[in-house]
């Protein structure tokens, strides 16, 4: 048996408890004061608050997003190394990152990262009952007359994956892979924070 054009979604472990603290400081000092992004969030009927339609200079304004870059440049190095991309004259530039806090009922409805060839988010706050993230299989729209799958299908053969963040981790994929928030089933504050990286030519 042969398991051919597989979808790697990475799951890393940032293992920096004081960093997700003072992630989690500055992202409520954020939501306090980013009068554009909470007209944004209101005009779109988001539920919570989001910087991704207001600022594009996080890591240049905190020294706590500076350093979480830090991390991320790593991670996204790794995730081009093990998908095998010929990397020669190019370099992964982190060309979007920003916050999001979901409360009840809160969720992110289906889409895709256009422009952009790797995608994540790392997980400040996940308290229980928050919305999981859910994965959609890419060859769905060609599946026409297959099946439906047994209901105990093991999650690699599923057309759906619904995954559980992990506070102080960061999941990665590529950033055509469709996915979703579902929604929050409580009013804790779900925190985290978005980024994607694009290809720079390096000559």
């Amino acid at each position: 048996m042969r398991i051919l054009f597989a979808t790697r979604i990475e799951e890393l472990p940032i293992g920096a408890p004081a960093l997700r603290e003072g992630l989690e400081r500055c992202t409520w000092s954020l939501a306090a004061d980013d009068a554009a992004g909470n007209a944004w969030c209101e005009a779109e009927g988001y539920d919570g608050y989001t910087s991704y339609a207001s600022l594009d200079d996080l890591p240049q304004r905190f020294p706590e997003f500076a350093e979480l870059k830090k991390h991320l440049d790593k991670a996204a190095g790794k995730f081009a190394k093990d998908h095998h991309w010929d990397m020669e004259g190019l370099s992964l530039s982190l060309d979007a990152i920003w916050v999001n806090i979901l409360g009840e009922g809160g969720h992110h409805s289906g889409h895709i990262h256009p422009g952009s060839v790797i995608s994540g988010t790392y997980y400040v706050a996940v308290p229980e009952g928050s919305g999981r993230i859910k994965f959609e299989d890419p060859r769905l729209p060609m599946m026409m007359a297959a099946p439906q799958l047994l209901a105990d299908a093991p999650e690699e053969a599923r057309r759906f994956v619904y995954l559980q963040p992990r506070e102080d981790h960061c999941l990665l994929w590529e950033s055509w892979l469709r996915h979703e928030v579902m929604p929050s089933q409580t009013e804790e504050a779900r925190i985290s924070v978005s980024f994607n990286y694009a290809l720079k030519r390096t000559g």
